[in-house]
């Protein structure tokens, strides 16, 4: 046992480096050298658990869902305000999450791994907001699916320019305006007027997150962060 946990470390160590180099550099001009640098571990360490820097990559995206860890809500769409709201926290302190979004526009890896990370987000917002409409919490013209794809398409550009124009600096409130703005086309007026869309939640949220991945694996999933997987799963399969 306390073998295959410091195999888990190590991997989990990679993958970090791995992502922090991704985010700097880009795929194409990573270097195994830097990612074996910043992670502290043999050249054989490193490709036992990746052959490749490819595999590094999608090991990278496959991290994506693990470390978003999102509390049962008041409602479910509370549920999806408070999944952006902790990307956007998460995007700006945790590689393995900015690294995600520069992987999936990336040329190299675009056609094979971006396009799924991108339909796993779309899936995983689909779910949220499909649980929403069943508990009446969506205006009745609202399509599920067309919505989650309209509202990760807007969150992506959202960051795209956060991170050009500032470095995603002010990426929670750029979030907290969109949702602001998008809202009131889909939510039940009394929901909606019920809903904690601010930067302070998103802080509280985050700062949330951030305690619960202390002790990796150690942390039972929610029935939100299982419906998130499981669509996640779905919109690959």
């Amino acid at each position: 046992m306390a073998r295959q946990e410091r195999a888990i470390r190590t991997q989990l160590s990679i993958l970090k480096a791995a992502a922090e180099v991704f985010d700097s550099h880009g795929y194409e001009a990573a270097t195994i050298g830097e990612i074996l640098r910043r992670a502290g571990v043999t050249k054989g360490a490193l490709y036992f658990h990746f052959p490749s820097k490819q595999a590094l990559a999608e090991g990278v995206l496959e991290q994506q869902f693990s470390v978003i860890r999102v509390p049962p809500g008041p409602c479910r769409l509370q549920e999806f305000v408070d999944t952006g709201l902790i990307v956007a926290y998460r995007m700006r302190r945790d590689p393995l999450v900015s690294a995600v979004a520069r992987l999936s526009l990336e040329q190299e890896l675009r056609a094979e791994y971006g396009s799924s990370a991108i339909r796993q987000w779309i899936g995983a917002s689909e779910v949220l907001l499909g649980a929403a409409k069943e508990q009446g919490e969506l205006l009745p013209h609202v399509v599920p699916a067309e919505s989650a794809w309209l509202f990760s398409a807007a969150w992506t550009g959202t960051q795209l320019y956060s991170q050009i124009l500032l470095g995603r600096e002010d990426l929670e409130e750029r979030v907290v305006a969109l949702f602001r703005h998008l809202l009131p086309s889909i939510a039940v007026p009394a929901v909606l007027s019920s809903l904690e869309i601010t930067t302070e939640r998103a802080a509280r949220l985050g700062s949330a997150s951030d305690a619960l991945l202390e002790g990796p694996g150690e942390q039972a999933d929610s029935p939100q962060e299982e419906r998130t997987q499981q669509a996640a799963a779905a919109a690959t399969a």
